[in-house]
């Protein structure tokens, strides 16, 4: 679990508009809607299948792929932004991942990623591009956060968009807990699974509202590294758990891993986001690609992603709909998706 890329469009919308104690208040009421999906998940999955979900899954990493290449230009906001400089570290790093994700095995196969990071930091540092003021200006402990810090305020507009984007992430989560289960288990995932992982992002997004943390959900990047290094073990998750902790403990260590360029995380992500788009892919094409698919994926699709790269295409719109409609592909591609697989015949070839 983590901060969703997904919820990200929104949040920047809602803040935007609103502020943050709104967006805390929205997500707590999120968390609600999410523990519910959770609640009635059987009866739900009979709307939420596998080719809603492989689509909502699909759109997702589609969306996530200007991320990828904005980091590798450099990240947003660098004075160097688009330089050959960050493009050739970009895929500097990309070829080591790939190198070592293909044509190696076992335990160079699993940790491609992290050699990929681990070569790309080391060449810039030779390159001059890695900074270490961070560190030097961050405290040594940062105890317990403050509750309500932001403070928490509640806007029926902003409820139901946040509302709308946690029944997405739990579309996201049941694509990737059936990812997860098939790519890294080799079998089906069991309903109680489904079941208690909706409710616990749901029980997490609560506090994490109390606290001042963002909206979470399943991390589809992660999803494709457990399908490419076959890596479930509970341990290594509860490693991975640790050492977030330290980073919220002791933020000279956080500090020093903000020192990693952008640019080095696009190019060992990039793969990363291309396999969560395959994920979605996988997922529909298990019900086959006949009429009746094609249209539910290709117009789902083609109306989420497209909306978004089209500005002010809802600019004659009401505010409150250009909020839940404008701002992520996923909400529209959800819907499009759903009613789509609930209206046209079944028996279309």
């Amino acid at each position: 679990m983590g901060a969703s890329f997904a919820h990200v469009p929104l949040l920047i919308a809602l803040g935007a508009q609103f502020g943050m104690p709104t967006i805390l208040g929205a997500q707590l009421a999120g968390g609600f809607v999410a523990i519910l999906v959770g609640l009635f998940y059987n009866k739900l999955s009979k709307i939420f299948t596998p080719l809603v979900t492989g689509t909502v899954v699909f759109t997702i990493g589609l969306s996530l792929y200007p991320t990828a290449i904005t980091y590798m230009a450099g990240g947003s906001g660098a004075p160097d932004f688009g330089s050959v400089k960050n493009w050739a570290l970009a895929i500097f790093t990309l070829v080591i991942v790939t190198f070592f994700n293909y044509f190696t095995k076992e335990i160079c196969k699993m940790a491609s990623i992290l050699i990929g990071i681990v070569c790309g930091y080391l060449a810039a540092l030779a390159l001059g591009m890695v900074s270490f003021e961070s560190i030097g200006e961050a405290s040594w402990f940062q105890f317990t956060p403050t509750p309500l810090y932001f403070g928490m305020k509640f806007d029926i507009t902003a409820i139901i968009s946040m509302a709308i984007m946690f029944v997405v992430g739990s579309l996201e989560i049941m694509g990737d807990f059936t990812s997860t289960a098939g790519g890294g288990l080799n079998r089906p995932v069991q309903s109680e699974e489904m079941s208690g992982g909706i409710i616990g992002n749901g029980i997490i997004s609560i506090i994490g509202s109390l606290f001042g943390g963002l909206p979470t959900a399943t991390f589809s990047q992660n999803v494709g590294i457990v399908i490419m290094t076959k890596v479930v073990n509970r341990v290594v998750l509860g490693l991975a758990a640790v050492i977030i902790v330290l980073a919220g403990l002791i933020p000279k260590f956080s500090a020093l891993l903000t020192t990693v360029p952008s640019c080095v995380l696009g190019g060992a992500t990039v793969s990363v986001f291309a396999m969560i788009a395959m994920t979605g892919i996988k997922l529909v094409v298990k019900g086959g690609l006949n009429t009746r698919n094609t249209a539910v994926v290709g117009l789902s699709v083609a109306l989420g992603i497209g909306v978004i790269q089209v500005a002010d295409c809802f600019a004659q719109f009401p505010e409150w709909a250009k909020t839940i409609f404008g701002t992520s592909p996923v909400v529209i591609a959800t819907f499009t998706a759903v009613t789509l697989n609930l209206l046209l015949p079944k028996d279309l070839d």
